[in-house]
């Protein structure tokens, strides 16, 4: 959270798509760990907000794969997961590996 000139402050929050097809009422899980709605994330129609910052590490580049490869490097860089649990004709289903979307919201207190 950054604190700007005029008192208002800067903060990360991360946005989850839900695909079309998932209906509530869900169960979400980031890394493995279930979340609890109002608490954890928040549900604005179609969207969960989550108010930290969750990323994905996103493709790792030939350098990097090779000296992983050689076990002269690893990586460690941030690797959110954000899986939904939902039931659709009676049977649980899992959409997994959402897209996380981070951006920064401004507010005055």
């Amino acid at each position: 959270m950054r604190v700007l000139a005029d008192g208002a402050t800067l903060k990360r929050v991360s946005r989850v798509a839900l695909p079309p097809h998932v209906v509530a009422p869900i169960d979400v899980f980031v890394n493995g760990v279930r979340q609890q709605e109002g608490n954890d994330y928040r549900l604005e129609g179609r969207s969960l907000v989550f108010d930290r910052s969750l990323a994905r590490e996103g493709r790792l580049g030939f350098w990097r794969w090779l000296w992983m490869f050689l076990g002269l490097v690893g990586t460690y860089r941030q690797n959110d997961t954000v899986d939904v649990i939902y039931e659709v004709g009676g049977r649980r289903e899992v959409a997994s590996g959402l897209p996380i979307e981070v951006s920064e919201i401004r507010s005055f207190r």
